[in-house]
């Protein structure tokens, strides 16, 4: 849930982007990161390895502004795409806000997909949470490449509750944003019906 630091007038809120390895969850992140302004966005930590793969979480906080009088932090986090320890899944999805499900769009990839939604449905349930009542918004990731799957047929393996989804290719920003803006809104229109 958002912490609310009424002394301080500050309200925080965490998005995990959540999805199978290298679907580009890092992407967004690192793209958010280099399109925000610096006076509206913290440092960037990664903890990855030599080979550029995820071995924990990327973080990045960000400042869109005043929500209610407040000023808001989004606190954006990635998690491992690799399952050999879901410990560190379970962790970063303590205390969450919304979710940002990146899919990643190659045919071949279809099953990492399904049993990475599945892992998340999971995780959430073993800490007492509902995916379906969580803030969810979909990204499919990678439409850049060859192989791809039609979003249709996406949409009906990893979306059937139809929460807002997005084509992107978060190397070249397309959809990073509005994908960001979408589980913002999302949260919001959900702490206010809280």
């Amino acid at each position: 849930m958002s912490f609310i630091n009424y002394a301080a007038k500050e309200i925080n809120y965490k998005i995990v982007y959540y999805g199978p390895a290298l679907c580009g969850k890092t992407k967004n992140l690192q793209y958010i990161h280099e399109k925000t302004p610096p006076d509206a966005k913290g440092k960037m930590i990664s903890l990855a390895t030599e080979a550029d793969k995820m071995i924990f979480f990327d973080f990045l906080t960000i400042f869109p502004g005043e929500i209610h009088g407040f000023k808001a932090r989004f606190h954006l986090y990635t998690v491992p795409g690799q399952v050999s320890d879901v410990t560190p899944h379970k962790l970063i999805l303590k205390g969450i806000d919304g979710i940002v499900f990146v899919a990643d769009s190659q045919k071949e990839r279809h099953d990492a997909n399904i049993e990475s939604l599945n892992d998340l449905r999971q995780n959430l349930q073993e800490q007492g949470h509902d995916l379906d009542s969580i803030p969810l918004v979909i990204q499919y990731n990678k439409r850049d490449l060859p192989n791809i799957m039609p979003v249709a047929d996406m949409r009906k393996d990893l979306n059937p509750r139809g929460v807002e989804d997005f084509e992107a290719c978060a190397n070249a920003g397309t959809g990073v944003f509005e994908t960001l803006k979408a589980i913002a809104k999302s949260m919001l229109s959900n702490m206010n019906r809280g």
